[in-house]
């Protein structure tokens, strides 16, 4: 199988939204249309790598007191939570995210998808699929009029918390090595939300939140269980990833993993570092094959918003991934799954 027999990728989760979001450029449309250096995702890069559409994803970010170094820092097993996010803060970035995301719809960048069907005909149009995605729904209310507001909207999949609390719930601290098992479970409010999704046909995304978390939301939710962007825990043993019994939840309602590229959640060692080869990515699929079966695995590559691997390097390699698949043996029939016919299935499952 080569590039030149390309196969679509729909793909479970990008931060391309926020990366325009903080570019505070007038004219975001023309960044994406046009592409530009950095990141991973725009619109030529996204058709040389077969990019076909995914969970596109409005993510409030922290509000940071000190600058970033430019050196990833160091595995650690007791690195704190963030702190919560004040709602104020929330509702601008998740606002101003989602009004890109209706600004490139109309400059034509892409459409955005409320149903599977909706999905399946931007990609046989060839326009990229996205569907409205939230990480962390700090700009939601207790109450959850926002909810509705959004679903209204075109919100179709959220996960209740990123890696810091929240009124609804925990997210995981970024450990390694570390269980997931890190804090409390859903809040009231968390489980009120769990079944107005269920309610609003709004699939629930389980990465970032934490193992008790994730236990009330297997026990509450009667729509197959996902985890848009997560690994295996057993081969790398961060807080974000898998354990065997969350697997078995997950097949057990037929749901589904996204395969994450950030390297610190692919390496044994825990480490962002981007010298990581294809290899590790194979064996994380290997493995959720394995827990899963053909139908529960696909991609969450976490574009825009993770150090992946140099080789992939951006959207546009996304091939070499398809390819180094092949090279392991998969048939074609079941390297279509993993792109994207588990993602339109799962999503008629949950969205509809």
């Amino acid at each position: 199988m080569t590039a030149t027999d390309l196969i679509p990728v729909f793909d479970g989760h990008n931060d391309t939204l926020l990366r325009l979001y903080q570019s505070k450029e007038a004219d975001v449309e023309k960044l994406f249309i046009d592409g530009t250096p950095g990141g991973h995702i725009d619109l030529p890069r996204a058709k040389k790598g077969g990019f076909a559409g995914g969970m596109f994803a409005i993510f409030p970010p922290p509000i940071e007191k000190t600058k970033r170094s430019a050196v990833p820092p160091a595995p650690s097993d007791n690195e704190p939570l963030p702190p919560e996010l004040p709602r104020a803060e929330a509702i601008t970035s998740t606002i101003g995210m989602a009004s890109i995301l209706f600004r490139l719809e109309r400059a034509g960048a892409l459409t955005v998808c409320r149903s599977a069907g909706d999905v399946r005909e931007a990609m046989a149009k060839g326009s990229i699929a996205a569907v409205f995605h939230i990480e962390g729904v700090e700009a939601i209310d207790p109450e959850l009029a926002m909810l509705d507001v959004l679903h209204a909207a075109g919100l179709r999949s959220l996960g209740i918390v990123w890696s810091r609390p929240n009124a609804f719930g925990n997210g995981v601290p970024f450990r390694f090595p570390s269980s997931p098992d890190t804090g409390p479970g859903l809040t009231d409010a968390g489980k009120a939300l769990v079944k107005a999704c269920n309610q609003l046909r709004i699939m629930i995304d389980l990465s970032h939140l934490n193992e008790k978390g994730f236990r009330d939301v297997a026990g509450l939710s009667d729509a197959p269980l996902v985890a848009t962007h997560s690994n295996v825990h057993a081969i790398c043993g961060h807080s974000r990833n898998l354990t065997d019994w969350q697997l078995g939840a997950i097949r057990e309602t037929g749901g589904m993993v996204g395969l994450n590229f950030a390297t610190g959640f692919l390496r044994e060692d825990g480490k962002m570092n981007a010298d990581t080869g294809l290899d590790i990515m194979v064996r994380h699929i290997d493995s959720l094959l394995q827990a899963l079966g053909e139908d529960g695995v696909g991609l969450g590559s976490d574009f825009d918003g993770a150090m992946i691997p140099a080789v992939i390097g951006d959207v546009a390699g996304l091939p070499k991934l398809i390819d180094a698949l092949a090279a392991r043996g998969f048939g074609r029939a079941l390297i279509e799954k993993i792109a994207y016919r588990n993602w339109l299935r799962v999503l008629e499952k949950t969205i509809g």
